[in-house]
């Protein structure tokens, strides 16, 4: 059996949605287990939404998500181009000849007559399907014209879907369809079967709200004489209003949102691989598991149901086995987008370590870590509890103590604390937590060793100096 071809066919009319991305996800997925291509190609027919901007929208979120494609914008391959708008010719070709063959023909029919026809339709109550006033009119290229695809009188057309099953529609349920406009700019059913031919696509994977596209699609195949690819229809991921997730609706839509809000992009490929297919109990699912057990015969054909709340536990078990090189770059990135002057290197590694475990995102870790970067405001009542005159002895000691360091790492801060906190005859949490507030602001932090040698020797002493001159 040759390898399979998919592909990913989005139209850059905006940023690339999430149910987009699990459907690159999972016909990438499909070619990396079973050696095959992946395709990407953009159907960019829509001319007032169609923009650059949105090309490399798409192109960068799937770029951070790690969806590398082996043919397509950028790549280049041997099927371009990979730009609808560039194919014109092909399907003005392909138009004519359908044509010719009696199988598809030129409407003249005008908008206002068709709306005119679906309000008669609409009074009597009934859906309004195109009657096929224009199949037997005479030729008149020269008025403005559509292409519709000549369905067959009777018979049914029927497919196996690797998800669905067996999935049948009677040609009588069906209407002559528009392929193409009188510029030969396709229309998604026509458009996707001339070039899914042409690329060699052996298996279309896509949203189920598309099953009833493959009738049509079924049909042009047939009249072009062209094995149909196979296809899987996957479900529909819901919002958690439990509405179809959609752009207007639901900003979690959007891939690159989660990435500004500090998800990592194996959280959200974690995440989102879960809303249609499963493995056994699995949770935390790794990208080489995934490719190793992807198959079409787990994923359901019930919608799956956005939950923020998993999201972020699952963002937070893959921020704990990340290592502070790895959370380095993403975690000066959510720095800076919040105004943090940071700059990577050690320092920046060792607070990425301290904050991990705490953390449930990246922009979590950049808001808990704001004291090492700029000077706290402290909350009045850590600072009415703790920042007292009972206090300010064990924070002289700290101060004194910490100032004859010759070396100021944690290993040895540490011992400081601990010969203070006996001099004292105090518990170790008495003596670092009015430490804590004075150097944080808060009561919360990593360990205090790590706390005092993460903000270095001149930023702790002076803030110590500054908390005991406020007491």
């Amino acid at each position: 059996m040759a390898p399979p071809r998919l592909r990913f066919a989005p139209s850059p009319t905006g940023y690339l949605h999430i149910g987009g991305a699990r459907t690159a996800l999972f016909n990438w997925l499909y070619a990396r287990r079973f050696g095959g291509r992946f395709v990407l190609r953009m159907e960019d027919t829509d001319r007032e939404r169609s923009t650059p901007e949105s090309v490399r929208a798409i192109l960068d979120g799937l770029r951070w998500l790690g969806l590398d494609w082996d043919e397509g914008p950028e790549v280049g391959g041997p099927h371009g181009p990979y730009f609808q708008s560039e194919r014109t010719a092909l399907y003005r070709e392909f138009a004519e000849q359908l044509i010719r063959e009696r199988k598809a023909y030129r409407c003249y029919c005008t908008k206002d007559e068709l709306d005119e026809r679906r309000r008669i339709f609409e009074k009597l109550g009934r859906p309004y399907k195109y009657e096929g006033i224009c199949r037997d009119r005479t030729d008149e290229p020269d008025r403005p014209f559509v292409v519709r695809l000549r369905l067959p009188d009777q018979g049914a057309v029927r497919f196996d879907d690797l998800v669905c099953g067996a999935i049948r529609k009677e040609i009588s349920d069906l209407y002559d369809e528009v392929l193409c406009r009188s510029d030969y700019v396709p229309l998604y059913d026509f458009g996707c079967v001339i070039d899914d031919h042409a690329m060699g696509i052996t298996l279309v994977g896509r949203g189920q709200e598309h099953i009833n596209s493959s009738f049509p699609q079924l049909v042009l195949y047939d009249y072009l004489g062209w094995a149909p690819p196979a296809f899987a229809h996957f479900p529909l991921i819901l919002g958690p209003d439990r509405e179809k997730l959609s752009k207007r609706l639901h900003p979690e839509a959007d891939v690159m949102l989660h990435r500004r809000n500090g998800i990592l992009p194996e959280a959200l490929l974690n995440f989102v691989v879960r809303l249609g297919w499963s493995h056994g109990n699995d949770e935390v699912i790794s990208r080489a598991q995934m490719i190793e057990w992807f198959d079409f015969d787990h994923v359901g054909t019930t919608s799956g149901v956005w939950n923020p709340e998993k999201l972020l536990w699952l963002n937070q078990q893959w921020l704990k086995q990340k290592s502070p090189a790895e959370l380095e770059a993403p975690f000066l990135e959510q720095l800076r987008e919040k105004g943090f002057s940071a700059e990577p290197g050690e320092r920046l590694r060792g607070i990425a370590r301290a904050q991990q475990e705490r953390s449930h995102t990246l922009a979590e870790m950049a808001d808990l870590s704001s004291y090492f970067f700029a000077e706290p405001e402290p909350d009045p009542k850590a600072r009415a509890k703790f920042l007292t005159a009972e206090t300010r002895p064990i924070l002289q000691r700290i101060r004194d103590e910490l100032a004859k360091l010759g070396s100021f790492d944690a290993a040895a801060v540490e011992p400081a604390f601990k010969a203070v906190a006996e001099a004292l005859a105090l518990g170790m949490g008495k003596v670092a937590q009015p430490v804590r507030v004075a150097l944080t602001g808060g009561t919360v932090s990593p360990p205090i060793q790590d706390l005092v040698a993460l903000l270095g020797r001149e930023t702790a002493l002076a803030r110590l100096d500054r908390a005991i001159g406020s007491i």
